[in-house]
Protein backbone atom coordinates (compact mmCIF):
# COMPACT_ATOMS: atom_id res chain seq x y z
CA UNK A 1 0.00 0.00 0.00
CA UNK A 2 1.49 3.43 -0.80
CA UNK A 3 2.20 5.64 1.98
CA UNK A 4 -0.78 7.87 3.17
CA UNK A 5 0.45 11.03 2.17
CA UNK A 6 1.24 10.40 -1.21
CA UNK A 7 -0.39 13.53 -3.33
CA UNK A 8 -1.82 14.49 -0.59
CA UNK A 9 -2.22 18.07 -1.77
CA UNK A 10 -3.49 16.53 -5.75
CA UNK A 11 -6.41 18.24 -6.83
CA UNK A 12 -6.98 20.59 -3.64
CA UNK A 13 -8.61 23.83 -4.92
CA UNK A 14 -6.16 26.18 -2.60
CA UNK A 15 -6.66 30.10 -2.89
CA UNK A 16 -3.17 31.58 -3.73
CA UNK A 17 -1.95 35.40 -4.34
CA UNK A 18 -0.26 36.65 -7.48
CA UNK A 19 2.99 38.06 -7.24
CA UNK A 20 1.87 41.12 -8.16
CA UNK A 21 -0.49 40.60 -5.11
CA UNK A 22 1.67 39.87 -2.44
CA UNK A 23 3.93 42.94 -3.61
CA UNK A 24 0.91 45.19 -3.09
CA UNK A 25 -0.09 43.67 0.44
CA UNK A 26 3.82 43.69 1.44
CA UNK A 27 4.38 47.45 0.11
CA UNK A 28 1.38 48.95 0.71
CA UNK A 29 -1.89 47.05 2.13
CA UNK A 30 -0.19 45.49 5.10
CA UNK A 31 1.45 48.85 6.59
CA UNK A 32 -1.74 50.93 6.23
CA UNK A 33 -3.61 48.38 8.13
CA UNK A 34 -0.99 48.01 10.89
CA UNK A 35 0.44 51.27 11.35
CA UNK A 36 -3.36 53.47 10.69
CA UNK A 37 -4.69 54.54 14.35
CA UNK A 38 -6.55 51.69 16.04
CA UNK A 39 -9.24 53.53 16.75
CA UNK A 40 -9.84 55.15 13.57
CA UNK A 41 -9.91 51.59 11.66
CA UNK A 42 -12.63 50.35 14.33
CA UNK A 43 -14.66 53.16 13.99
CA UNK A 44 -14.51 52.18 10.10
CA UNK A 45 -15.16 48.81 11.28
CA UNK A 46 -17.99 49.79 12.99
CA UNK A 47 -19.53 51.92 10.61
CA UNK A 48 -19.60 49.11 7.55
CA UNK A 49 -21.00 46.87 9.84
CA UNK A 50 -18.61 44.07 9.44
CA UNK A 51 -19.32 41.22 11.24
CA UNK A 52 -15.77 39.30 11.13
CA UNK A 53 -14.58 42.55 13.86
CA UNK A 54 -18.02 42.42 15.94
CA UNK A 55 -17.33 38.94 16.08
CA UNK A 56 -13.71 38.74 17.02
CA UNK A 57 -14.56 41.47 19.28
CA UNK A 58 -16.89 39.81 21.39
CA UNK A 59 -14.56 36.51 21.31
CA UNK A 60 -10.89 36.61 19.82
CA UNK A 61 -10.11 33.50 18.06
CA UNK A 62 -13.53 32.52 18.30
CA UNK A 63 -15.52 30.32 16.51
CA UNK A 64 -18.12 32.69 14.75
CA UNK A 65 -15.24 34.66 13.13
CA UNK A 66 -13.92 31.27 12.10
CA UNK A 67 -17.46 30.23 10.23
CA UNK A 68 -16.90 33.87 8.40
CA UNK A 69 -14.02 33.25 6.89
CA UNK A 70 -14.91 29.95 5.87
CA UNK A 71 -17.63 30.60 4.33
CA UNK A 72 -16.88 34.25 3.25
CA UNK A 73 -20.21 34.53 2.40
CA UNK A 74 -20.75 38.14 4.40
CA UNK A 75 -22.67 40.87 2.12
CA UNK A 76 -20.81 43.96 3.90
CA UNK A 77 -18.02 45.36 2.20
CA UNK A 78 -15.96 45.72 4.84
CA UNK A 79 -15.98 42.03 5.22
CA UNK A 80 -15.56 41.34 1.45
CA UNK A 81 -12.37 43.41 2.03
CA UNK A 82 -11.21 41.55 5.40
CA UNK A 83 -12.34 38.06 4.27
CA UNK A 84 -12.49 37.32 1.04
CA UNK A 85 -9.41 39.31 -0.12
CA UNK A 86 -7.14 38.89 3.46
CA UNK A 87 -4.11 36.87 3.63
CA UNK A 88 -5.48 35.24 7.21
CA UNK A 89 -8.51 33.98 5.64
CA UNK A 90 -7.69 32.90 2.49
CA UNK A 91 -4.90 30.73 4.81
CA UNK A 92 -7.76 29.56 7.13
CA UNK A 93 -9.62 28.00 4.61
CA UNK A 94 -6.67 26.70 3.17
CA UNK A 95 -6.07 24.85 6.10
CA UNK A 96 -9.64 23.48 6.69
CA UNK A 97 -9.31 22.11 2.87
CA UNK A 98 -5.85 20.48 3.79
CA UNK A 99 -6.39 19.70 7.09
CA UNK A 100 -9.20 17.82 6.47
CA UNK A 101 -8.11 15.79 3.77
CA UNK A 102 -5.20 14.89 6.22
CA UNK A 103 -8.05 13.40 8.77
CA UNK A 104 -9.47 11.72 5.55
CA UNK A 105 -6.27 9.68 4.72
CA UNK A 106 -5.36 9.06 7.80
CA UNK A 107 -9.25 8.03 8.72
CA UNK A 108 -8.83 5.68 6.00
CA UNK A 109 -5.15 4.15 6.63
CA UNK A 110 -6.06 3.37 10.23
CA UNK A 111 -4.84 -0.02 10.60
CA UNK A 112 -8.24 -0.86 12.61
CA UNK A 113 -10.98 -2.96 12.26
CA UNK A 114 -13.78 -1.18 13.37
CA UNK A 115 -14.78 2.90 13.28
CA UNK A 116 -12.41 4.98 13.52
CA UNK A 117 -12.31 7.12 16.72
CA UNK A 118 -11.07 10.88 16.30
CA UNK A 119 -10.72 12.81 19.16
CA UNK A 120 -10.90 16.83 18.38
CA UNK A 121 -9.65 19.09 21.56
CA UNK A 122 -11.08 22.82 21.46
CA UNK A 123 -13.17 21.76 19.12
CA UNK A 124 -15.97 24.47 18.44
CA UNK A 125 -18.47 23.16 15.67
CA UNK A 126 -16.13 20.65 14.19
CA UNK A 127 -16.17 21.77 10.47
CA UNK A 128 -12.81 20.05 9.33
CA UNK A 129 -13.05 17.00 10.91
CA UNK A 130 -16.92 16.58 9.69
CA UNK A 131 -15.30 17.69 6.36
CA UNK A 132 -12.75 14.68 7.25
CA UNK A 133 -15.40 12.23 7.69
CA UNK A 134 -17.23 12.57 4.70
CA UNK A 135 -14.53 12.44 2.54
CA UNK A 136 -13.53 9.64 4.12
CA UNK A 137 -13.58 5.92 2.22
CA UNK A 138 -14.20 4.07 6.07
CA UNK A 139 -16.25 5.06 8.93
CA UNK A 140 -15.25 7.31 11.30
CA UNK A 141 -16.79 8.67 14.42
CA UNK A 142 -15.43 11.90 16.18
CA UNK A 143 -15.73 13.06 20.15
CA UNK A 144 -15.49 16.41 20.12
CA UNK A 145 -14.59 18.40 23.34
CA UNK A 146 -14.61 21.92 24.30
CA UNK A 147 -14.43 24.15 27.42
CA UNK A 148 -17.77 26.53 25.92
CA UNK A 149 -20.68 25.11 24.39
CA UNK A 150 -21.89 27.97 22.22
CA UNK A 151 -20.51 26.14 19.23
CA UNK A 152 -22.28 22.89 20.03
CA UNK A 153 -25.77 23.79 18.54
CA UNK A 154 -24.89 25.33 15.67
CA UNK A 155 -22.16 22.01 15.00
CA UNK A 156 -25.14 19.77 16.05
CA UNK A 157 -26.92 21.23 13.25
CA UNK A 158 -24.33 20.94 10.47
CA UNK A 159 -23.88 17.45 11.42
CA UNK A 160 -27.33 16.73 10.64
CA UNK A 161 -27.22 18.74 7.73
CA UNK A 162 -24.49 16.52 6.40
CA UNK A 163 -26.23 13.07 7.62
CA UNK A 164 -23.37 12.33 10.06
CA UNK A 165 -25.81 13.82 13.44
CA UNK A 166 -24.90 10.22 14.63
CA UNK A 167 -20.58 10.59 14.01
CA UNK A 168 -19.93 13.13 16.01
CA UNK A 169 -20.39 13.63 20.34
CA UNK A 170 -20.05 17.14 21.58
CA UNK A 171 -18.58 17.03 25.21
CA UNK A 172 -18.30 20.28 27.51
CA UNK A 173 -14.91 19.58 29.38
CA UNK A 174 -11.75 21.25 30.10
CA UNK A 175 -9.49 19.30 27.78
CA UNK A 176 -6.98 18.17 29.93
CA UNK A 177 -9.55 16.46 31.87
CA UNK A 178 -10.70 14.26 28.47
CA UNK A 179 -9.87 10.64 30.07
CA UNK A 180 -12.51 10.08 32.05
CA UNK A 181 -14.98 11.28 29.43
CA UNK A 182 -13.82 9.12 26.58
CA UNK A 183 -15.91 5.89 25.47
CA UNK A 184 -12.91 4.52 24.28
CA UNK A 185 -9.33 5.57 23.19
CA UNK A 186 -9.02 8.00 20.47
CA UNK A 187 -6.97 6.49 17.00
CA UNK A 188 -6.17 10.00 15.90
CA UNK A 189 -6.31 14.08 18.05
CA UNK A 190 -6.66 16.29 16.13
CA UNK A 191 -5.31 19.85 18.30
CA UNK A 192 -5.90 22.46 15.17
CA UNK A 193 -6.72 26.15 15.52
CA UNK A 194 -5.67 25.72 19.89
CA UNK A 195 -1.92 26.13 19.47
CA UNK A 196 -1.42 29.47 18.76
CA UNK A 197 -4.06 30.68 21.51
CA UNK A 198 -1.80 29.14 23.94
CA UNK A 199 1.62 29.41 25.76
CA UNK A 200 3.55 26.88 26.08
CA UNK A 201 3.13 26.07 29.59
CA UNK A 202 -0.43 25.40 28.74
CA UNK A 203 0.15 23.54 25.69
CA UNK A 204 2.15 21.25 27.21
CA UNK A 205 0.16 19.86 29.63
CA UNK A 206 -2.62 19.66 27.23
CA UNK A 207 -0.75 17.33 24.94
CA UNK A 208 0.32 15.28 27.54
CA UNK A 209 -3.20 14.48 28.53
CA UNK A 210 -3.74 13.44 24.84
CA UNK A 211 -0.65 11.08 24.92
CA UNK A 212 -1.84 9.68 27.91
CA UNK A 213 -5.45 8.68 26.42
CA UNK A 214 -4.43 7.45 23.00
CA UNK A 215 -2.19 4.31 21.79
CA UNK A 216 0.89 3.63 20.55
CA UNK A 217 1.19 4.98 17.20
CA UNK A 218 -1.39 6.67 17.30
CA UNK A 219 -1.85 10.07 15.16
CA UNK A 220 -1.76 13.89 16.35
CA UNK A 221 -2.83 16.43 14.28
CA UNK A 222 -1.77 20.19 14.18
CA UNK A 223 -0.89 23.02 13.26
CA UNK A 224 1.96 26.22 13.37
CA UNK A 225 1.63 29.47 12.66
CA UNK A 226 3.86 31.73 11.02
CA UNK A 227 4.01 35.80 10.63
CA UNK A 228 3.82 35.76 6.99
CA UNK A 229 0.55 36.95 6.65
CA UNK A 230 1.82 40.45 7.31
CA UNK A 231 -0.56 41.82 9.50
CA UNK A 232 0.15 40.82 13.53
CA UNK A 233 -0.28 44.21 14.13
CA UNK A 234 -3.07 45.27 12.87
CA UNK A 235 -4.88 41.87 14.64
CA UNK A 236 -2.85 42.45 17.55
CA UNK A 237 -4.44 46.38 18.14
CA UNK A 238 -7.86 46.56 15.76
CA UNK A 239 -9.20 42.89 16.68
CA UNK A 240 -7.43 41.93 19.88
CA UNK A 241 -6.13 39.23 18.83
CA UNK A 242 -3.07 38.26 19.94
CA UNK A 243 -1.41 34.74 18.19
CA UNK A 244 1.23 33.10 18.80
CA UNK A 245 3.31 32.28 16.08
CA UNK A 246 5.75 29.13 16.19
CA UNK A 247 7.74 27.26 13.39
CA UNK A 248 7.31 23.80 12.59
CA UNK A 249 10.29 23.22 14.71
CA UNK A 250 9.54 24.25 17.80
CA UNK A 251 6.20 22.96 17.84
CA UNK A 252 7.99 19.77 17.26
CA UNK A 253 10.57 20.00 19.81
CA UNK A 254 7.53 21.13 22.40
CA UNK A 255 5.24 17.91 21.24
CA UNK A 256 8.14 15.76 21.85
CA UNK A 257 8.39 16.54 25.51
CA UNK A 258 4.75 15.07 25.47
CA UNK A 259 5.97 11.95 23.78
CA UNK A 260 5.13 12.63 19.68
CA UNK A 261 7.75 12.00 17.16
CA UNK A 262 8.64 11.22 13.81
CA UNK A 263 6.62 14.47 12.33
CA UNK A 264 5.24 15.02 8.83
CA UNK A 265 5.25 18.92 7.75
CA UNK A 266 2.59 19.75 5.00
CA UNK A 267 2.45 23.82 4.49
CA UNK A 268 -0.46 25.50 2.84
CA UNK A 269 0.26 27.52 -0.26
CA UNK A 270 0.39 30.84 1.37
CA UNK A 271 3.07 30.37 3.93
CA UNK A 272 0.91 31.04 6.64
CA UNK A 273 -0.11 27.84 8.29
CA UNK A 274 1.73 24.30 8.37
CA UNK A 275 -0.69 20.95 9.14
CA UNK A 276 1.83 18.41 11.71
CA UNK A 277 1.49 15.13 11.81
CA UNK A 278 3.33 13.06 14.17
CA UNK A 279 2.69 9.97 16.43
CA UNK A 280 2.82 8.44 19.71
CA UNK A 281 5.75 6.65 20.02
CA UNK A 282 6.68 7.40 24.01
CA UNK A 283 5.43 7.75 27.29
CA UNK A 284 4.65 11.55 27.92
CA UNK A 285 7.07 13.01 30.86
CA UNK A 286 5.38 13.21 34.10
CA UNK A 287 3.67 16.74 34.89
CA UNK A 288 5.63 18.36 37.47
CA UNK A 289 3.90 17.87 41.31
CA UNK A 290 2.98 21.11 42.51
CA UNK A 291 3.84 21.57 46.47
CA UNK A 292 1.31 20.61 48.79
CA UNK A 293 2.38 23.42 51.48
Amino acid sequence: MAPWHDDLQADIEFETLSPTSRLLKKAVINPLANYMPARAVRAMLRFGRSRFAEASWNDPGGWRSMVLSYDADSPQLADKILISGGTMPMALRNRKRLAGRVLARLINHCDKGEDVHVLCLGAGPGAIIMDAICQAQRPARATLVDINTDAFEYGRRQAAQRGIAERVRFIQSDVREMDRLLDSPPDIVKMLGICEYLPDDVLLPIAQAAARVMPGCGAIVLNSLEPTHGVDRFFRRVMDLHMIHRTPAELIALMGEAGFSDFLVFPEPLGVFNILVGRRISDPAPEPQKDSE
